[in-house]
């Protein structure tokens, strides 16, 4: 099959798209090892002596960056594309490579369809590793950061909301996860018309008589009141609201980290607690930024495209403010759709469309 006048996955083809493989791999590895670089400047603390003596291992740390780094490129995956297909194409022509395919009548932007395809590969790929990862060592990297973080090696989580599917609202003053114990546990809902209220000292996750797990509470009380009558009365077993222990961690992760969830976690999160507009903007925008690898294409390859040999320089700045512009918009729209501002919806796909649309116009525009 034809297109552009050229056999799709012919040579040139092949050899553009070896040109970005090689500038993708040399990409990837700079932005990620600075990631990582500027990652442990601002952390240095996981190097310190801890208040007991003790201190996090060497192994330790190398054995969290190496869980972090795939989080890490999906960060900056779209600086990694951009950068790769900058590289390539300047290389294209600083050895006239590209004005010889315009003179044999191959317009630019077919030559560098490679770039494009490359591009929608590493947004499909972003959201297949984001979701892969965390459900393969998500939980593991989050527990080692927590102890590198707080500088113990039990992990102690406090202050903990979170909702079930009925609306429900509990409160865990402190959750252990290796113990399945949660202490100064409060939980408020209805229950027909009665408003019920549950405390308890402690709560801890284990099997129930009939072989369900369970929380089973340590001077547990329930005080439910029905009009101008309230009653009190002893409980054992959690009543009212159903959570595991899983969804104390995702309701942690979602307060502390919320940037960090995944696409299925968003969905969890969201149907307990639906009326949550960081959950809705988020839920929209694990969707667009992977878009990011398009559209900064697209804004910033034309800026390049008719120059002369040696003179890029001033496209290649061109073309880097334009992806601050683009990451700035993002970020501000971001904000107001967490905010409440404008709706989850236009906040996550505004930047995507408008951007997207003014790239179309510049590479449509370029001196091809």
């Amino acid at each position: 099959m034809r297109f552009g006048g050229v056999q799709l996955g012919g040579r040139l083809d092949r050899y553009v798209s070896s040109l970005f493989i090689g500038a993708y791999a040399t990409s990837l590895l700079l932005v990620v090892g600075l990631a990582i670089i500027i990652d442990v400047a601002t952390n240095l603390d996981y190097f310190e002596t801890w208040s007991d003596g003790s201190s996090a291992t060497t192994g330790m740390i190398v054995r969290y960056y190496a869980l972090n780094s795939p989080f890490l490129y999906l960060q900056v995956a779209p600086f990694v594309t951009t950068a790769a297909a900058l590289f390539t194409l300047t290389k294209l022509i600083k050895y006239n490579e590209l004005v010889a395919c315009l003179n044999a009548g191959v317009s630019a932007r077919r030559v560098l369809l490679p770039l494009y395809a490359g591009a929608l590969l590493a947004s499909a790929g972003m959201f297949v590793l984001r979701e892969n990862a965390t459900a393969a060592f998500g939980e593991r990297r989050d527990a080692m950061k927590e102890v590198l973080d707080q500088h113990r090696f039990e992990r102690v989580l406090e202050d903990i909301s979170l909702r079930d599917v009925a609306g429900n609202i509990v409160v865990l003053g402190e959750y252990r996860p290796e113990e399945f114990t949660a202490r100064t546990l409060q939980v408020a809902g209805l229950r027909g018309r009665s408003l019920s209220f549950i405390t308890a000292v402690e709560a801890r996750y284990e099997p129930r008589g009939d072989g369900r797990m369970g929380w089973r509470l340590v001077e547990g009380k329930l005080r439910e009141t029905t009009g101008d009558t309230a009653s009190v009365r002893d409980l054992e077993w959690l009543e009212l609201v159903e959570f595991t222990p899983s969804d104390v961690l995702l309701a942690k992760k979602g307060d502390r980290a919320p940037l960090e969830l995944s696409f299925a976690e968003l969905e969890r999160l969201a149907l307990r607690d639906p009326s949550n507009l960081e959950y809705q903007t988020l839920f929209h925008y694990h969707l667009t930024f992977p878009l990011a690898n398009v559209v900064l294409l697209l804004i910033t390859l034309p800026f390049l495209l008719g120059r002369e040999r040696g003179k890029n320089l001033e496209g290649l700045v061109t073309a880097s403010l334009m992806c601050v512009l683009y990451f700035a918009t993002d970020f501000v729209f971001r904000s107001l759709g967490m905010e409440g501002a404008i709706s989850p919806l236009w906040s996550s796909w505004t930047p995507v469309l408008v951007c997207g649309s003014i790239g179309v116009a510049l590479t449509e525009g370029s001196r091809t």
